[in-house]
């Protein structure tokens, strides 16, 4: 429905077209470029909440993680130049996340433009290949038809993020102008010849695996493709880092693919003859580096539902491509006549068996288990928190050890981007206040933004972050091992009482050396009433929850030794 305004200035029809798609939280990092948006957004402070970051980065992680939370647009805001490119990284991840996310830029004033003005960057270049769309408005009076355009980008089709620069000068301009109404969603379905089609495959198959992935998901899709697999016994596994599409606990649920995939779920895999994948972009993580499945044709029978044509094709030629959002495929299925599964009863069963005890913590050097302090908090969490974390070695416990119960409980990057998970709990508490957040970062991980625990305790977000330290980029270390054993350089770090940083921010700090006081520091971080911070301290020698550092030294020498005879 589209009404006429008196006349308005261009950034109180931006915020006014804002308030009108449903936005009511953004990100942002003040800067001049957008003075008159600032002000815009003080006359609707009751409707729509800024949220003040440290920085740009943080501001856009935060809005990837609304986005992926919420189902709905994340929006950050940022200035020109600097601000713009600190905000590039949140936008990678959710490109390259399936997020929807609106990225607002201030820019230099349009008379300036193509001076290399005063932070001038041309943003249809720079962000060209990390959005979906990317526009600059040089009329105020085409604001409600470009933010209408670029929330329906970011949300049709594959969801993903859009770019809007904003011209200082073009903001206060006043024009007369009417609104747009709200983005409407529209998805693509399966035929009725493409279930036919799926089923004819299920009849034939002996050894089918189900992949559930990606972006454009719903409680109700994820409840749909559960009653899918029940009714047709099928195994699921989850792709890299989407493991709360499926309960965990599920007896048909067979593990997560990724970093660090369970060598069992890895052989069912290759020896599958019905690869169903539902979502992911079945992308490098979670092919293994494209070697679960033969390119570009993989020997299994490839069923690939995508909410994008452009993806369906685009890496493995799938025997059924189905241009579908999920929810529709998930009712599709859920309606479609069961088949006789009892061929492969028995390998859903076994599937599970080898998927739990995957999960059981092993011995692991030095005088805290990160194994074992992850299963405490499998079974100490409620169901429905929220657990989040970023990129490194660290990780993989989290993702190997813990169980993932209900739908939108894990905030990760599937981008690999590390310094993530601080500011997506704060996005997550901020988001949804009743429920617990707990983050957990390696000491590199966190340092990339651990500046934003200064927004969580600014904000009432009382997070608990469990920061992993090791005294060095374990990933990194592990692949130099691998490649350059001994030839330590670049990978160590020194760092500070993490215990203290939470302190001098006015939050809570623990420190742990030992794994049995990891659950007393927890729960006196939960009692704290603040955003906390649990110092964990491990042994190096940790490397990973399968080998240890100098493990991994050996074999990498054993190696070389062998290649020079």
């Amino acid at each position: 429905m589209s009404t006429t305004h008196p006349r308005r200035s261009g950034a109180q029809v931006l915020i006014d077209q804002l308030r009108i798609h449903g936005a009511d939280t953004i990100f942002g990092v003040p800067g001049e470029s957008y003075l008159a948006a600032l002000d815009a957004l003080y006359a609707q402070r009751n409707s729509i909440r800024y949220v003040i970051c440290r920085q740009e980065g943080g501001a856009a992680n935060m809005a990837e993680a609304y986005g992926k939370l919420t189902g709905k647009p994340g929006i950050a805001f940022v200035t020109r130049g600097p601000g713009a490119t600190n905000a590039s990284i949140g936008l990678h991840t959710g490109f390259q996340d399936s997020t929807p996310m609106i990225l607002l830029v201030g820019q230099v004033a349009r008379e300036t433009t193509d001076r290399e003005a005063f932070q001038e960057i041309d943003y249809r270049h720079m962000f060209g290949q990390m959005a979906k769309w990317v526009t600059q408005i040089e009329d105020a009076r085409r604001i409600p038809e470009l933010i209408s355009q670029a929330f329906h980008r970011a949300m049709n089709g594959r969801p993903g993020p859009v770019v809007v620069a904003l011209p200082e000068d073009m903001l206060v301009d006043e024009v007369e102008v009417a609104d747009a109404g709200p983005y409407k969603i529209a998805r693509g379905a399966p035929s009725p010849d493409d279930m036919a089609k799926l089923r004819a495959l299920l009849e034939k198959a002996e050894r089918p695996m189900v992949i559930v992935g990606g972006g454009g998901w719903s409680a109700q899709a994820c409840a749909d493709i559960k009653a899918f697999a029940e009714q047709n016994g099928l195994p699921v596994c989850a792709s890299f880092r989407n493991q709360d599409l499926f309960d965990n606990r599920h007896p048909n649920y067979a593990g997560d693919l990724g970093v660090g995939v369970g060598p069992a779920l890895g052989k069912r895999l290759k020896a599958s003859d019905l690869i169903i994948a539902v979502g992911p972009r079945l992308g490098e993580a979670t092919t293994g580096g494209y070697t679960l499945f033969d390119l570009p044709v993989p020997k299994q029978k490839l069923v690939h539902v995508h909410a994008s044509a452009e993806e369906l094709g685009r890496v493995y030629q799938a025997t059924l491509p189905i241009n579908s959002g999920m929810q529709a495929f998930a009712a599709a299925a859920k309606a479609m006549k069961p088949v006789d599964s009892a061929r492969w009863k028995k390998t859903v069963a076994e599937s599970h068996a080898e998927y739990l005890d995957n999960i059981k913590p092993g011995p692991l050097p030095g005088t805290v288990n990160m194994g074992e302090v992850i299963k405490w908090l499998n079974g100490r969490l409620p169901e429905d928190a929220i657990v989040t974390n970023g990129a490194g070695n660290y990780a993989a416990f989290l993702h190997r050890f813990f169980q993932y119960k209900g739908f939108k409980t894990q905030l990760a990057p599937t981008s690999g981007a590390m310094g993530y998970g601080v500011p997506a709990a704060v996005a997550a508490k901020i988001a949804e206040p009743g429920r617990m957040v707990v983050s957990l970062a390696g000491d590199g991980c966190f340092l990339m933004n651990g500046q934003e625990f200064a927004t969580a305790v600014q904000h009432g977000a009382n997070i608990v972050i469990v920061v992993v330290d090791n005294g060095m980029y374990g990933t990194i270390r592990m692949h130099q091992e691998r490649e350059y054993p001994t030839r330590v350089h670049g990978t160590e770090l020194k760092n500070p009482d993490f215990a203290a940083y939470a302190r001098a921010f006015g939050g809570h700090g623990e420190t742990v050396e030992k794994t049995a006081d990891f659950a007393a520091a927890f729960e006196r971080a939960v009692t704290a009433g603040k955003p906390a911070i649990i110092h964990v301290k491990t042994d190096a020698e940790a490397l990973t929850s399968r080998i240890t550092l100098t493990g991994l030294r050996e074999q990498a020498l054993e190696r070389l030794r062998q290649q020079k005879h």
